[in-house]
């Protein structure tokens, strides 16, 4: 879709749907067709995001070659991205002082165990974390995760300049890119808590987890007072 081309009205798209499903009230379909006007402003609003996103000016180069340690032993951050030249970097809360990890972060790291292999076609994707390596190993055989790509951060400049600058317990999602010999940082969220809205804890739009997406298609939504845990039983 380019910036010249004229988008025929939603309202008009969502009075010409088709769908119809059992038993429903002319009160319901009134009221879906609304919605579903609504819906595809909302796709026309993130396209228009990513497109905004996706023309940004270069970000900054990476002030140093960082160091990370992974389960075949040290690596630099231009090895993490392969042969790509994209790498998404999230980094999830895992500090050495932590008992067990983050459930928000454990949860979307679930998800995105199964959606790797489909991300890394298009750029190199990296989970890290300030514990050691032998305990984020040991932390990837519990969880059962199979094709995430695990590093400790455990020297911790990158977590400083990039998740947290008092090396706080924080995650952080990163994109950096590598052109013409140069790493240059990208985008990352900037969501922070200043940022929400009353009553609603600070997240990134869309929302990087399917686990909301998923839950706030329900009548119940997602809630305020549920959170993932590590074990429901």
């Amino acid at each position: 879709m380019t910036s010249t081309t004229v988008l025929k009205p939603a309202s008009e798209i969502a009075a010409a749907n088709p769908i119809r499903l059992p038993n429903e009230s002319a009160e319901y379909r009134q009221a879906r067709t609304a919605l579903l006007a609504e819906e595809i402003e909302l796709r026309r609003h993130i396209e228009r995001v990513a497109a905004q996103r996706r023309a940004l000016p270069p970000g900054g180069a990476i002030p140093k070659n960082y160091r990370f340690e992974g389960a075949a032993g040290p690596v630099d951050f231009e090895a993490l991205f392969g042969d790509k030249d994209t790498l998404i970097v999230y980094s999830f809360m895992y500090g050495p002082k932590r008992k067990s990890p983050c459930p928000m972060c454990s949860a979307l790291m679930a998800g995105w165990d199964g959606e790797a292999v489909h991300v890394e076609q298009r750029a190199s994707l990296v989970f890290t974390a300030r514990s050691p390596i032998d305990r984020i190993m040991a932390l990837q055989e519990a969880r059962g995760w199979k094709r995430l790509r695990l590093y400790s951060d455990s020297e911790g400049s990158f977590t400083r300049d990039y998740v947290n600058p008092e090396d706080g317990d924080s995650p952080a999602f990163n994109v950096f890119t590598r052109r013409d010999g140069t790493v240059r940082h990208f985008w990352t969220s900037e969501m922070y808590g200043g940022s929400a809205d009353p009553g609603q804890d600070p997240r990134g739009a869309p929302d990087l987890m399917s686990l909301w997406t998923i839950l706030d298609s329900t009548p119940e939504g997602r809630g305020a007072d549920w959170y993932p845990k590590l074990d429901y039983s």
